[in-house]
């Protein structure tokens, strides 16, 4: 799993953030500030995985995450208060579809010439949608910056870092500097101190009930972030 060092390109990264300011829509440019500035970061987090015993079994079967995801009539036949059936309503609520960052993906995926580092790849940006679920953060800008904060936390990745920065610096023009900067470091705090999450068994977690998961998985809920309001009522219909 040894791999070439990856240069980091800081002024590629530039371009695409002003991009992504610009125009949030454009989920190309996230990708784009992360291939500038990952470096190696995701083949260590593959060779971290496959020293977990979790981690070598999942190896071995390779299944593909999104597989489960995309199966709407298989989550809605898990229990109500399961994380299958809070990430389905997640998803159909804000009119998602779990494939959703396949596209804007794919030019780097398609650069990937090893399958174990391009499964870990695409699994790690398959669980984007249901780290949401989990965490409490919303897809607001606000809830967006916290969960990449967190997210940092858990991969270390310098272009997940970089687009959490400016996405501070944004949101902060609306809630102010003290209260985007706080929520943003518990989001960093609460992933450091959360289970390392590429390495969970996500087909088995989604029948566990929502807050049972989040208990096996050691995530806090947040103090300094809360749910618009709009998506607040949406979750109680979901119930």
């Amino acid at each position: 799993m040894n791999a070439t060092p990856r240069k980091i390109q800081p002024r590629r990264a530039l371009r695409a953030i002003r991009n992504l300011i610009a125009d949030p829509e454009r989920t190309d440019q996230v990708f784009e500030v992360l291939d500038a500035l990952s470096g190696n970061t995701q083949h260590l987090g593959l060779e971290r995985l496959s020293r977990t015993a979790t981690g070598q079994r999942l190896l071995r079967e390779q299944h593909a995450l999104i597989d489960a995801l995309k199966d709407r009539d298989a989550l809605r036949a898990l229990p109500a208060d399961s994380l299958g059936r809070a990430y389905c309503a997640f998803m159909e609520r804000e009119s998602l579809a779990a494939d959703g960052l396949v596209d804007a993906s794919r030019a780097r995926a398609d650069e990937e010439t090893d399958p174990q580092q391009r499964w870990y790849n695409e699994r790690l940006r398959d669980m984007h949608d249901l780290w949401h679920v989990v965490t409490g953060y919303g897809r607001d800008g606000f809830g967006e910056v916290c969960l990449l904060a967190f997210t940092y936390a858990q991969t270390r990745n310098r272009g997940i870092a970089f687009i959490a920065f400016f996405g501070t610096r944004e949101v902060s023009r609306e809630l102010g500097l003290r209260r985007a900067w706080r929520a943003t470091l518990e989001g960093f705090h609460h992933g450091r101190r959360a289970a390392w999450l590429p390495a969970q068994d996500w087909q088995a977690l989604l029948a566990l009930p929502l807050d049972a998961a989040r208990q096996a998985l050691g995530i806090e809920a947040p103090q300094h972030y809360a749910l618009p309001v709009s998506d607040q009522q949406g979750t109680a219909l979901a119930a």
